[in-house]
């Protein structure tokens, strides 16, 4: 008995000798201790659960080296690899997880829209039910702030810059024309339709060193990664009509669209201040396959339309009016890869192609214009850590335009240039902690057509003052190369360059967005030149520059009133420049000083319809009145529209809807034309620039045929 006794005395101070006790504290990294933290030895059942005052104790078995791992939410997990035996008054400060959902979001200076965004200004359904908008992203784009209103043009104006300096991308690649062909004094739209769109981001300033060739703005478009059914989409419109159609197999799918545009019914019914001879007409298709791999996503997308029409407008130093006809044909082609290398490294690689061609005639005029232009990029994105990520990459623009001019004294005078640029950018994101990030980084490009180099830094920062607020800061570099109406005649330029600064503060909390924003912008070597109109002989330099500064605010509230989403914009724009063939500074006259936008949606369950409003209100434009002194010296009357539209679900997929534009019927004035020479009395006479109509209807049914019997075409309208 001694003997068993003996034995099992040494076999149990074994035993207590191979367990170890693991202890310490788990705090955060202001010392604060965590309660609730789970700690456990990785591979094993050993661990605990810290207290109160963040403590913790177990007893191990485990010898050697081992895994400690320490976590809990919205913090970053602790991992400790060492031996067993100094695993003891462990000290651990776990970091805030910089992915949480109530993390700060770098987000000065962008509106996005799309349900994956952390900052959802516009959701994809808002983009094209608009009432102003008309199925056009640019036209409800314009409903935010920044944006400037020029009701005779219909591009993007944002923040005192002309149209050209905003940029369009498709998956990232640049689209080098993206706006249908038109006339003076009547508003362009955007090529692309929405059908094919899922993800739109509009940054109106201060913008990643992945993008440049922007002076002001760029606004990028996603095409839908993966469609969530097969379905055919059929529309008849008072003005056209539309197919699409969507088909899926186990790894791929094609989604394709065509649409008809014949403005003739429509004129035959509504006057017109033109007299169209040949009203517009456009035929125009678009498609996208993808291709899902072990490790990413392949896309093809390609679009093309035909445009023509013809038509007589007045003038008033022409008796006859002036005859204008054109004949436009466009192509473009994008092709993307996105994918993994590891679970850290991704790339993505893309490529577009751009042919455009016009034929037109003004008066005597015949103008024949071809471009072809290249985009390719790649870059790397380096998941180094949660707190850190790292961009970089290089892309290619290369661009080819050809223009052929006649008239009764000029015979086949011919004008054009070759661009190419190689750019390179490298941007990184740091996460400090959830409260504070920073994004760094810069762009150098190099213009074979300058032989000129130029680096371009970008810096932005945000700070989480509360839950539901932030402050942010953005700091940005800009070069673009002037218009092709300037390079066609001459090259012995160089590049346009504008800065950036920008502070934002945001609340985003129960669905309810405030957003407010000042921005200064600095403009240098802007292109200047000596005539009325851009011209052959000419004689141009970049001793231009100027200035724009204001505030913008933005207010989105689907929560206070049952049913009813709405929001408000108001825009403060302050800018003066001397360009272009003007003689001195002055603010030019596609700036609007205010700006207000309020659009309101009511979904009437009763009535199965969605009813909406679009109010645009903006304060009068500069125009030179050759009867005073002084250059932009007047200003027109303000500009008001109210546009209304109604959505009734006849059944789960067939929709009616009905718009009208400016139903109040206001008779906005765009500008003046005066006449050239004076009258007897030295007075320069003068027609006032109105739309062709002051009212728009649209009316069109729209069916969805599709396998859950329930989808539709709302999100198209």
């Amino acid at each position: 008995m001694q003997k068993l006794i003996t034995s099992l005395v040494i076999l149990l101070s074994l035993n207590l000798s191979a367990q170890t006790t693991i202890n310490g504290k788990v705090t955060d990294a202001k010392g604060m201790p965590i309660p609730g933290a789970n700690i456990y030895l990785e591979g094993t059942y050993d661990g605990s659960t810290s207290g109160e005052n963040g403590t913790f104790s177990f007893i191990t078995t485990q010898t050697g080296t081992q895994t400690l791992i320490v976590s809990f939410m919205s913090f970053e997990t602790f991992t400790m690899l060492g031996a067993i035996s100094y695993m003891q008054n462990v000290h651990v400060k776990l970091r805030e997880d910089v992915n949480a959902l109530d993390a700060v979001v770098l987000s000065a200076r962008t509106f996005s829209a799309g349900d994956t965004s952390k900052v959802t200004v516009l959701k994809p359904m808002d983009v094209v039910t608009t009432a102003s908008a008309l199925g056009d992203f640019v036209g409800a784009l314009q409903t935010l702030p920044g944006t400037t209103t020029v009701a005779e043009d219909g591009r993007l104006f944002v923040r005192g810059g002309d149209a050209d300096e905003t940029q369009i991308f498709i998956d990232g690649i640049r689209v080098f024309t993206p706006y249908t062909p038109t006339t003076n004094n009547a508003p362009t739209r955007g090529r692309y339709s929405p059908f094919l769109f899922d993800g739109i981001t509009f940054s109106t300033g201060g913008y990643s060193a992945e993008f440049g060739q922007a002076l002001s703005s760029v606004l990028l478009l996603n095409t839908i990664d993966e469609p969530d059914q097969e379905k055919t989409d059929i529309g008849v419109m008072s003005v056209g009509g539309s197919l699409g159609n969507t088909h899926k197999w186990d790894k791929s799918s094609l989604s394709f669209n065509v649409s008809y545009i014949n403005l003739a019914p429509y004129n035959a019914v509504f006057t017109s201040r033109n007299d169209w001879l040949k009203p517009f007409e456009t035929l125009s298709g678009e498609t996208v396959f993808r291709k899902k791999t072990s490790s990413g996503l392949f896309k093809l997308y390609g679009a093309f339309d035909v445009t023509q029409f013809e038509l007589t407008q007045e003038d008033i130093n022409e008796e006859a009016g002036v005859h204008f006809k054109l004949k436009n044909k466009n192509f473009y082609l994008n092709s993307s890869y996105e994918g993994s290398i590891n679970a850290n490294w991704s790339y993505f690689g893309g490529i577009s192609f751009t042919h455009g061609n016009n034929d037109l005639g003004i008066v005597d005029s015949t103008i024949a214009d071809e471009e072809n232009s290249v985009h390719t990029k790649l870059k790397f994105k380096n998941r180094i850590s949660n707190r850190f990520k790292l961009y970089f990459g290089a892309e290619y623009f290369a661009t080819n335009f050809k223009e052929n001019y006649s008239n009764g004294s000029i015979n086949n005078a011919n004008y054009g240039y070759d661009s190419n640029l190689v750019a390179a950018f490298t941007e990184a994101d740091i996460f400090i902690s959830k409260k504070l990030a920073f994004k760094t980084g810069v762009r150098a490009e190099y213009s074979q057509l300058f032989e000129a180099f130029s680096i371009a830094p970008r810096l932005s920062l945000a700070y989480k003052t509360s839950g539901k607020s932030q402050v942010s800061l953005a700091y940005g570099n800009f070069y673009q190369n002037p218009s092709r109406d300037i390079l066609k005649f001459n090259q012995d330029l160089k590049a346009q360059n504008t800065s950036h600064f920008i502070v934002n503060y945001q609340y985003n909390a129960d669905r309810k967005l405030f957003r407010a924003e000042a921005y200064y912008k600095n403009y240098n070597n802007l292109v200047k030149y000596d005539s009325d109109f851009a011209n052959f002989n000419s004689n141009y330099n970049n001793k231009g520059f100027g200035f724009a500064r204001g505030v913008d605010f933005f207010y989105r509230d689907s929560k206070s009133i049952k049913n009813i989403d709405y929001w408000l914009s108001y825009s403060f724009l302050d800018t003066e420049r001397d360009y272009k063939n003007y003689p001195t500074k002055a603010q030019p006259n596609f700036a609007n000083t205010h700006n207000l936008s309020v659009v309101g949606k009511y979904w009437i369950n009763d009535w199965r319809s969605q009813v909406g409003f679009s109010y645009a209100l903006a304060s009068g434009r500069t125009y030179t009145n050759p009867n005073e002194t002084g250059f932009l010296n007047q200003k027109t009357k303000a500009y008001n529209s109210l546009s209304v539209n109604w959505a009734y679900l006849i059944s789960p997929q067939k929709i009616l809807y009905a718009s009208v534009n400016n139903v109040l019927g206001f008779k906005n004035i765009n500008g003046y034309q005066y006449a050239n020479t004076p009258d007897g009395n030295g007075h320069f006479n003068r027609r006032a620039l109105q739309p062709a109509a002051d009212q728009f209807f649209f009316v069109g049914f729209f069916w969805t045929i599709s396998e859950d019997k329930k989808s539709n075409q709302l999100d198209n309208l």
